[in-house]
């Protein structure tokens, strides 16, 4: 739909729709680019309101986020859109919690940024080139688990902050390098600044990573018109990585990586699906990897689902408890793999 203008009701009177966002560099880049969406598809001017979430306030303080950091950049500017503070609220996609919010719409997810993860390392390095014990940071347990996997002998060391916060840790010598995800550099003009982009096969990204996620209020007509903005492959590829993390997070709390990818079948468009399941030390993982055909709207999340059913029957409930190996089951023959990492 790229090109087209999208008019309706839902617009007459709207001179301008207001779009929520956090107040950070990347967060008002993103927003902007739906923003763009909004006036190139919808044909209606745009207006940014920043928004201050207790994720930035935490972020800003330097308060450790306790658990899983989903939700915690979420929840102000959903009360914005029920206020009617705002018409849509622009998110990173990985960012919402799995499970639904009365009254708020996912309306579109827009085409996806590269979602793999990249290194910004001193010198340029790699991180098969940094020395044994070099500091590598990350504010993310699944990062850290898969760097703990790779067997490098690196320190992975806990940082918090936006992009500028954890490079310039690199440039000021205190850490040799940071993980971080890729789409975010891109969005922001500093792809340049990675010295490597890591191959799904060694860190696998966060479910929904690289996607953007617009929101509005579910009685607002508006919701159909954003529609416009969706892009399909995207939105089936996420779906079924977050139905993944939805299923695994009723069954396990150890960290997760998952991706889809929509590739062309023999008979049509197939859902290539991969996830990982890891102990915090990364000694242990779970890890499968199925496909299906994109036969109807619920193939997506049916994989999901299924797949993490499987990762859960093969032990991956286990691993937030760093179970001694003989506790976990031998790999079934075909793609599932158990395993010390």
């Amino acid at each position: 739909m790229t090109g087209s203008t999208v008019t309706g009701p839902a617009l007459t009177g709207r001179r301008t729709l207001r779009v929520g966002t956090r107040r950070s560099l990347l967060a008002t880049t993103q927003a902007e680019h739906v923003a763009a969406l909004v006036r190139d598809r919808l044909g209606v001017d745009t207006e940014l309101v920043e928004i201050t979430t207790d994720g930035d306030r935490s972020q800003a303080a330097g308060t450790p986020l306790r658990g899983s950091s989903t939700g915690v950049f979420v929840g102000a500017l959903r009360d914005a859109l029920l206020t009617g503070e705002v018409d849509l609220a622009v998110h990173s996609l990985k960012d919402l919690p799995t499970y639904p919010e009365a009254g708020i719409a996912l309306a579109a997810v827009p085409e996806r940024e590269d979602p793999r993860d990249v290194v910004v390392a001193r010198d340029g390095l790699t991180l098969g080139e940094l020395p044994a014990g070099s500091k590598v940071g990350t504010g993310s347990p699944r990062r850290a688990a898969q760097l703990h996997a790779l067997g490098l002998g690196l320190e992975v060391v806990a940082i918090r902050g936006n992009v500028d916060t954890r490079i310039g840790k690199v440039r000021a010598g205190e850490c040799d390098a940071v993980v971080l995800a890729r789409a975010g550099l891109a969005r922001i003009g500093r792809l340049d600044e990675a010295s490597e982009v890591l191959d799904p096969l060694q860190m696998l990204p966060a479910p929904g990573q690289g996607a953007l996620a617009v929101e509005c209020r579910a009685d607002d007509p508006l919701v159909d018109l954003l529609a416009a903005l969706d892009d399909p492959a995207t939105h089936a590829a996420v779906l079924a990585e977050r139905t993944t993390l939805a299923t695994l997070e009723g069954g396990c709390s150890a960290p997760i990586g998952a991706l889809a990818e929509v590739a062309e079948g023999e008979d049509g468009p197939e859902l290539w699906l991969r996830a990982v399941v890891l102990s915090e030390d990364g000694t242990l993982a779970v890890r499968r990897s199925a496909s299906a055909p994109l036969t109807d709207p619920s193939a997506a999340a049916h994989l999901g689902a299924q797949l993490a059913q499987e990762l859960l029957d093969e032990g991956a409930g286990q691993l937030d408890s760093a179970p001694e190996p003989s506790n976990i089951t031998e790999p079934a023959a075909g793609s599932t793999e158990v395993h010390n990492a």
